[in-house]
């Protein structure tokens, strides 16, 4: 494990190669699941008062879910999640050309708001746990995610690398630059291999 502040982050993410391959995955992390997408307190608030802006990038089978279920919901483990359409796809979710892709997103690039998506999914494949000193940082291992795998070896491209910009989003830039040289520390001595 590698601490950086208040975050603690499992190997994986420094040496698992991984890059997005949406042609391949179709952007199933958004439609398979046994739940809506993580939100935080913050963005719950958000999503209420962004919800008539995001409405028109959306489709009507996502505009109805969150008529009838709210903006966001509270899943059975308790946590704050986007409401899903008939329990399948986030109720976000848009389709284009097969691939699922978010409404939120959508409304984000066409500069109509300036929040660009849940933090969650845009750290995926990493997940966040929450404990009362610190947040844990893990790589969430998932069969759809296999075609990224192989274009992250293929190009050498480590996870904390493909998702930079998340990362800095959530956590500051002067946070990832530790990271960044930590990571290449440790991979550097092999440290994993060694422990």
């Amino acid at each position: 494990m590698l601490q950086i502040d208040e975050a603690v982050l499992s190997f994986d993410i420094l040496d698992t190669k991984f890059a997005c391959d949406l042609k391949k995955c179709k952007g199933a992390c958004c439609v398979l699941g046994d739940s809506g997408a993580p939100l935080e307190n913050d963005e719950v608030e958000l999503l209420e008062k962004l919800f008539p802006l995001i409405r028109k990038f959306m489709r009507k089978e996502g505009i109805d879910a969150i008529e009838k279920q709210g903006t966001s919901i509270v899943d059975t483990d308790g946590d704050n999640v986007t409401p899903l359409v008939n329990n399948k796809e986030c109720a976000y979710v848009i389709f284009e050309d097969g691939i699922a892709k978010c409404s939120i997103e959508k409304a984000y690039e066409n500069n109509v708001i300036s929040f660009r998506k849940p933090i969650s999914c845009h750290l995926y494949p990493i997940r966040i746990t929450k404990y009362s000193n610190f947040e844990a940082l893990n790589y969430h291992k998932w069969e759809i995610c296999k075609p990224a795998l192989k274009i992250g070896e293929k190009a050498n491209i480590p996870l904390y690398i493909c998702l930079e910009n998340s990362l800095t989003r959530k956590f500051g830039k002067e946070w990832y630059q530790h990271l960044k040289i930590a990571a290449e520390e440790i991979v550097k001595s092999n440290y994993r291999k060694k422990t």
